[in-house]
């Protein structure tokens, strides 16, 4: 049911460097031509580091690690594509239908291959009022019992980022500064929420992934790189954009996956594009952070 393309079980046989990336936002996160620009930057971003892009989606009945050019551009443009956590991964490959994954599905399809490091923009989280509905995205769980290094620029904004960081740590999961101190705000370099750990080098990071694993721990470690400073936005900004947004969308009734779809255009719209830019910018940053982690993880088994 797991289908390592060629390119990728070759790499990974050889031990060289291999990145997993998500799919979810290519068919769900950006709007068109933008979800192709950025699946093209991040797997660019990747194979200038050294390390192989590996793209997870699941396709006629199996789940694949190394999709095509062709396939990636038919979850860009295609309709119907689900959006698959790991709790989907059995029914869609059963009936045959395509979805593009999530943190939790891609990071689960990564581990059962071997491979050590993924990227994304944003994990999913605790979302606002959380406490109250449990609406908890299943990236959390997985990333506490999956043993694949997740580069971020910490949870998607519209979420609760302190319930968020404190299921984390519920979950035994390392929360770890990328060259910061403090937890990203996606859109926005920092929170405001502290981070104890913090590495300031791929091989900083390697190194802990390494004693992670010797340690016997399981699950993975959550690095968080903040968006570059020249395209990041002002936390105060990004919380008014994000508030109202919210709103919108408890007007309307969304829960769950609905929600951040949902919320991108008015974000976008109200922002003048700057949230679609920032987007761009931590994708193609957190995917070339993955490939040194990567290539610096590969160097050291």
């Amino acid at each position: 049911m797991i289908d390592v393309r060629p390119e990728v079980a070759k790499a990974l046989d050889l031990g060289a460097a291999v990145v997993a990336l998500e799919s979810t936002v290519i068919s769900h996160g950006l709007p068109s031509p933008r979800n192709l620009e950025a699946a093209e930057r991040m797997e660019a971003a990747v194979r200038e580091e050294g390390a192989l892009p590996a793209m997870v989606a699941v396709l006629r009945g199996s789940v694949v690690i190394g999709v095509s050019a062709e396939e990636i551009t038919s979850l860009a443009e295609g309709a119907g594509i689900a959006k698959a956590t790991t709790r989907d991964l059995a029914a869609l490959t059963a009936s045959g239908s395509a979805g593009a994954t999530t943190v939790a599905a891609t990071a689960f399809a990564a581990g059962r291959a071997g491979i050590h490091v993924m990227a994304t923009g944003g994990i999913g989280g605790v979302h606002r009022g959380g406490e109250r509905s449990m609406d908890i995205s299943a990236d959390l769980a997985e990333i506490g019992r999956t043993p694949v290094a997740v580069v971020c620029s910490g949870a998607k904004a519209v979420l609760d980022l302190s319930l968020t960081l404190e299921a984390l740590e519920t979950l035994g999961v390392p929360v770890v500064g990328y060259g910061t101190g403090s937890f990203p705000a996606f859109y926005a370099r920092s929170s405001g929420l502290g981070l104890e750990h913090r590495v300031d080098s791929p091989e900083e990071a390697a190194a802990l992934i390494a004693r992670q694993r010797r340690l016997g721990l399981p699950g993975g470690v959550l690095f968080c790189n903040p968006p570059p400073a020249e395209t990041a936005m002002d936390p105060a900004e990004v919380e008014a954009l994000v508030s109202s947004a919210v709103r919108a969308a408890e007007e309307k009734g969304l829960r769950g996956k609905e929600v951040t779809p949902f919320l991108l255009d008015p974000l976008a719209t109200e922002s003048a594009g700057r949230t679609l830019a920032v987007n761009l910018a931590l994708l193609e940053d957190n995917a070339r952070v993955a490939a040194r982690i990567a290539a610096s993880t590969s160097s050291m088994d």
